[in-house]
């Protein structure tokens, strides 16, 4: 069974590494016969991803979302799904030739992560694992979104204010298509982040007798809380949108991902075991 994961997991690299090459064929060329089978590819790799989280279950017994390996297949599979759910309902033009390479960066991290199977600690064996953690990596992917879509927003805003609409300008989508990305992205992001540290404080009352630790990785996940907290609240009542909304995101997804794996690397902690 060991053979057949590794086989399906080195499948998945080349077909994402084809789909992005397709996606990024149609950035180039505009080609608009081929923005279908981009928008495709997307999807076989979301399917062998999920065989893949599939596999690694029978093959753990528990849902893989407790290592490095198992993590980032977890957050790749999540934004691949994230995106196609969004590209279902919004057209957002190349959009996938912006999430390919980051769905790509994961995926070759997974790659480099040990694979061992470990015995589940005491602390996660609880079915709070699925839904507290499956639910945090899952907002990461929907924030993920929007982080791809802030920078969209900053290159399209560069090649207006050049007015001279240069080479980006007509593969970009328009600033006001972008800014409705950021805005759907980030309340469903956030929603999800907010669910993900509520159940991860009702899991740690019941683990460790406390619903509260400032631990670290908890405290960083706070951070990046209330940097989302603020976005929303700026957006939605003081009327934050475009560059700003776009400029907070990516600070946002930076926070997002020093809490994901700076803290667990630089500060350790009691959420240590995802090492």
């Amino acid at each position: 069974m060991g053979d057949t994961s590794r086989l399906l997991f080195h499948t998945i690299l080349v077909t994402h590494g084809l789909s992005l090459c397709v996606n990024w064929f149609v950035f180039v060329s505009q080609n608009q016969r081929l923005r279908g089978l981009a928008r495709f590819s997307l999807v076989v790799v979301g399917i062998l991803q999920t065989l893949y989280v599939l596999l690694r279950f029978f093959q753990t017994g528990y849902t893989p979302i407790t290592s490095q390996h198992e993590t980032v297949v977890f957050f790749s599979w999540s934004l691949t799904w994230a995106y196609l759910s969004f590209r279902w309902r919004y057209t957002v033009k190349n959009f996938g030739a912006f999430i390919s390479p980051l769905i790509l960066a994961l995926l070759v991290i997974a790659a480099l992560s040990p694979r061992t199977i470990n015995p589940l600690a005491p602390a996660l064996q609880s079915w709070w694992l699925p839904v507290h953690a499956g639910v945090t990596v899952a907002s990461y992917a929907f924030l993920s979104l929007a982080f791809c879509g802030g920078i969209m927003y900053l290159l399209q805003n560069r090649e207006l204010k050049k007015k001279k609409f240069g080479y980006l300008f007509k593969r970009l989508p328009s600033l006001d298509a972008l800014d409705q990305l950021n805005s759907h992205c980030l309340a469903i992001g956030f929603v999800l982040l907010t669910l993900g540290i509520i159940s991860g404080s009702i899991w740690a009352s019941q683990a460790w007798g406390s619903y509260w630790h400032w631990d670290p990785k908890e405290t960083w996940s706070l951070i990046t809380w209330f940097l989302y907290a603020a976005q929303i609240h700026q957006r939605f009542s003081a009327g934050w949108r475009g560059k700003r909304a776009a400029i907070m995101a990516i600070i946002g997804f930076v926070s997002m991902i020093f809490t994901l794996w700076g803290v667990t690397f630089l500060l350790g902690g009691i959420h240590s075991y995802a090492q």
